[in-house]
């Protein structure tokens, strides 16, 4: 058996190691030791495409802000579902994803980053959502670990009330908003009903055959009917719409101290 190689390093802007490692032809990225993502797991980085521009395969030339390059997968499926004329945003905070995506990925994602419909923006992604007033018909965000085990302090921005009302006001009419989760959440499920959104939480295997679906992607919307069918339970609505009602009964998802939604 080969063994793992480590091929390239890099500082996180907190000061955090990020590794690159190779095993026979599969890459994987970890920060401090921990691994955040790998090629041998990234069936749930498709469905958060799939789900994200499913209201979108038929419209001629539509606009996508992808957060998170990772290994290039989420783009790769945006870029087959969508038109020719479609146009795809990116937005990576770490020039060093950038570097190996160019060197090391082009055969994981069929070089993405050359299409022409991709514009790449280096930099933190706040600001640009912030700047982008009803500008895309979907936003797909998987950035961190996800809203509820974030590791950089600066992304409880992008997850917190104010990122996610900015998220909501940066889509086109009937637009969505799509979020990669290791975990459910019903805190950050609440969080995004009192920004005005419909949600969907819908499951997602880590990697193609697997039984287990040990991953989460939720779909928002402030048009119900434009959410992709089925998803879990209980279908969110805004919290203006549900007066007089009681909510349905939940369990109760682990709380994290590193949640943005408990600040």
């Amino acid at each position: 058996m080969k063994a793992r190689l480590k091929i390239a390093t890099a500082r996180t802007p907190d000061g955090s190691e990020m590794e690159l490692r190779q095993h026979d032809r599969d890459f994987s990225i970890r920060i401090n030791g921990r691994e955040l993502m790998s090629s041998r797991q990234h069936e749930s980085e498709l469905a958060l495409a799939r789900l994200g521009c499913a209201h979108l395969v038929s419209r001629k030339s539509p606009r996508v802000l992808i957060g998170g390059l990772g290994l290039g997968y989420t783009l790769r499926q945006t870029l087959d579902m969508l038109s020719p004329h479609a146009k795809v945003m990116v937005s990576e905070l770490l020039g060093a994803v950038v570097e190996w995506n160019r060197e090391y990925f082009g055969e994981l994602n069929g070089r993405a980053l050359d299409d022409e419909r991709v514009n790449l923006k280096t930099g933190d992604i706040v600001p640009l959502i912030s700047h982008s007033k009803r500008r895309f018909d979907a936003i797909l965000l998987d950035i961190d670990n996800g809203p509820t085990a974030v590791t950089d302090s600066g992304n409880k921005r992008l997850y917190g009330r104010e990122g996610i009302r900015a998220c909501r006001l940066a889509l086109r009419q009937g637009g969505c908003l799509a979020i990669w989760s290791p975990e459910p959440s019903k805190r950050f499920e609440h969080l995004m009903m009192s920004c005005n959104f419909h949600v969907r939480r819908y499951r997602a295997p880590a990697y193609k055959g697997s039984k287990s679906q040990g991953r989460f992607v939720w779909v928002a919307s402030e048009d119900e009917s434009v959410l992709p069918p089925g998803g879990g339970e209980p279908i969110l609505t805004p919290k203006k719409k549900q007066r007089g009602r009681g909510a349905a009964p939940q369990r109760n998802a682990q709380r994290r101290t590193t949640d943005p939604t408990d600040e």
